[in-house]
């Protein structure tokens, strides 16, 4: 995990225009939706609009897109010529699907731009295209807005375009979800990264990092198994579990009473049953989750089912480690998996993220 100086250093560092924090953090701008390095040159926010980030990648998975100003994706400030105009043609159509054909007929090597975006961006092509995909859906979440009112300075050209977007990602068209039953999500802000939380009127089904790979694929799976819309906004239940995530990342809290709601195999529910069974500041070995539900043979179905867990945090997948005490796999990463171990061993707590209140 990359600390970040204290937030008075930072903000003193971009009120300045001090080049040398760049690189050592990002600043978010609530209020214009971009993301810049400290040098930026563009008018500065006010303090209480900006949220910092240790890396391009987690300002890109909080629904930021870089600044054209200061262009904080290239270390020199200018990417090459091929991949700015890859960029442009991203920012132009967000919800756009690029494949290696596609790239091929812009005359770009798909492992090339591969290679150069994890190389200079610290994640694949793949990555921040579904970053800045989900993050175009979810700035309606982030500024409470009601979807009908999305116009062209939230980056689409049409209503017609977010349309599209939203119904990609989201299993249905934003006029189509109201007046029905359906599932939830809101942007909830934490110490360690932005999270997408979905509920029912009656539970809790999703808490997952923005930027985990299987975040797509669990949104359809949620509307698969529910048979429901999945629309933004906010509901007792994500309230709810608001309030339970401040007081458990400050430390006050060892055990979630948000009700929750996760369906799956019998084998599935089982595995998830016993992750809610592992006390808080413990661990528990992928062999002894496996002996816990009565599956000693199946450790690696049992390690399957974990990272299918589509309700982290709350369902505690991060307290399975490996037999030899190492951390073994996380969704979310390890560096979170190490850091929620060290919240529950009383070894940091951290303050409330805005977001989070």
């Amino acid at each position: 995990m990359t600390s970040l100086p204290p937030r008075t250093e930072m903000e003193r560092a971009y009120r300045r225009s001090d080049s040398t924090y760049d690189g050592v953090f990002f600043l978010g701008v609530r209020t214009t939706g971009v993301f810049c390095r400290p040098s930026c040159g563009a008018r500065k926010p006010l303090p209480q609009n900006v949220e910092y980030f240790a890396t391009p990648k987690e300002a890109v998975f909080a629904g930021y897109r870089p600044c054209k100003r200061c262009r904080p994706l290239s270390a020199i400030g200018e990417p090459p010529v091929w991949a700015g105009r890859l960029l442009t043609e991203i920012e132009r159509d967000p919800a756009r699907r690029f494949t290696d054909a596609s790239l091929r007929t812009m005359d770009i090597d798909p492992a090339k731009a591969r290679r150069f975006f994890n190389k200079n961006y610290g994640m694949t092509f793949q990555a921040y295209c579904r970053g800045r995909r989900l993050g175009k859906a979810f700035e309606r979440i982030r500024k409470g807005e009601n979807l009908d009112d999305v116009t062209l300075g939230h980056g689409y050209e049409s209503h017609s375009g977010f349309r599209e977007a939203f119904a990609r990602t989201f299993g249905t068209p934003p006029g189509k979800a109201n007046g029905t039953e359906c599932i939830t999500v809101a942007w909830i802000e934490s110490p360690l990264g932005p999270l997408v939380a979905g509920a029912t009127e009656e539970n809790l089904v999703l808490l997952e990092f923005t930027d985990r790979r299987m975040l797509e694929a669990q949104i359809s799976t949620l509307g698969r198994l529910f048979k429901r819309p999945i629309v933004p906004g906010e509901n007792a239940v994500l309230r709810r579990l608001r309030e339970e995530l401040r007081e458990y990342f400050a430390g006050r809290l060892r055990k979630f009473t948000v009700p929750l709601a996760f369906p799956g195999s019998e084998f599935q529910q089982r595995v998830w049953k016993g992750l809610l069974s592992i006390p808080y500041g413990s661990t528990l070995s992928y062999e002894g989750l496996a002996q816990k539900v009565n599956a000693p043979r199946a450790q690696r179905a049992v390690g399957h089912s974990n990272g299918l867990n589509r309700i982290a945090i709350v369902i505690p997948c991060h307290r399975v480690v490996n037999k030899d005490g190492k951390l073994g796999g996380y969704g979310g990463g390890l560096w979170r998996k190490r850091a929620l171990l060290d919240l529950e061993r009383g070894e940091r707590v951290y303050a409330p993220s805005p977001g989070m209140n």
